[in-house]
């Protein structure tokens, strides 16, 4: 009997030992893989001065924010050097800000990684950095940043004060954990949670975003959604939105209503574009779309810019999380640079 336990402990040992060699492996590989796309972009931004880069004059009162949302960059931030060269290869592109989480800027729990990791969203070692000393090398700006509402109705002036430190006003409440949005007393009880941690922020100077995803789109009477409930039954002195159109078009709503009932409350606009970019052939089934760089998809970004720009967003923010164009991020928002330039760069500059 103690034979067999002594050789299952070994075993199990041994498997334990494996994964970890796996693991490392695998890490190794990563962080080669990732030195390699760093040093070939900072190859390419050798001749560029980042001073050429287009600063915001104030006097440009209808001028609309281009920044990328820091999830896109996780996988690049697996130390300091690599995370600056990332935010200057995103200042070159012409990106004005970075939108930051606060979960990737503090250390973050094995589980939160593993969850973000597994869904395509690696938060890298971002959380070790020092993000206020990276921002400042980079001279990109901060345009908000997102936390979520456990954190706010903890704590808000400790949330506004971290916001500020940031050099930004605005934090974006990220989503709903485990929130259950098709029980209209729920969502209800939500928008008024809302109204009180936006009020709180707004004591502290700071104002409150809520980020969508597609469960807002539940059915919470027959003719409301939770989405609806939530724009409805909030106070715009205290919250108002950052409209993710990517979410909203994969759970099959009416985008363009959306953006128009939203309306001068849409703040900040999270644009992705949504297709299949392998090679073919395209046979049925079906076609399994993911995000891809703007203009390369199949949503019509051209109408949702022009209502964004109609209802005067004041910035549109890239988040391409996966997908990218040769597995590489910077390159993937180097491209999409060219669609954010067209639509919402100065053109009187």
């Amino acid at each position: 009997m103690k034979k067999n336990r002594k050789k299952i402990l070994t075993l199990i040992l041994a498997c334990i030992s494996l994964v970890i060699i796996l693991i490392a492996g695998y890490e190794i590989k990563e962080n080669v893989r990732i030195n390699k796309i760093v040093k070939a972009h900072k190859m390419e931004q050798s001749s560029i001065q980042n001073d050429d880069v287009k600063n915001v004059d104030e006097k440009y009162s209808e001028h609309v924010t281009t920044a990328v949302q820091q999830i896109m960059i996780g996988t690049m931030s697996n130390n300091y050097d690599n995370a600056l060269q990332t935010l200057l290869a995103i200042k070159n592109a012409g990106y004005e800000s970075i939108e930051l989480n606060d979960f990737m800027i503090h250390k973050s729990s094995l589980l939160i990684k593993l969850m973000t990791k597994f869904s395509g969203m690696s938060i890298g070692n971002g959380g070790k950095l020092d993000w206020p000393k990276l921002i400042e090398e980079s001279g990109l700006k901060v345009v908000s940043l997102h936390s979520n509402l456990g954190s706010i109705e903890n704590d808000a002036k400790a949330i506004a004060d971290e916001a500020k430190k940031f050099g930004t006003d605005t934090v974006v409440i990220t989503g709903m954990y485990k929130f259950n949005y098709s029980r209209l007393d729920d969502v209800e009880e939500l928008a008024e949670r809302l109204n009180q941690a936006g009020k709180a922020l707004s004591e502290e100077g700071v104002r409150l975003l809520y980020h969508n995803h597609n469960v807002e789109l539940q059915k919470v009477t027959s003719e409301k959604t939770a989405y609806d409930i939530i724009i409805e039954e909030t106070d715009p002195a205290y919250v108002n939105f950052e409209f993710d159109s990517y979410w909203m078009t994969d759970g099959g709503a009416n985008v363009p209503a959306l953006m128009e009932k939203l309306g001068s409350r849409m703040k900040l606009w999270h644009i992705t574009d949504r297709g299949y970019t392998k090679s073919g052939p395209y046979m049925t089934p079906i076609l399994k779309e993911n995000v891809t760089e703007l203009g390369y998809g199949n949503m019509d970004l051209d109408t949702l810019s022009a209502i964004a720009i109609k209802h005067g967003v004041e910035g549109v923010i890239l988040e391409t999380h996966k997908n990218w164009v040769d597995n590489d991020p910077i390159k993937s928002l180097q491209v999409s640079a060219e669609y954010m330039q067209e639509k919402f760069g100065d053109k009187d500059k």
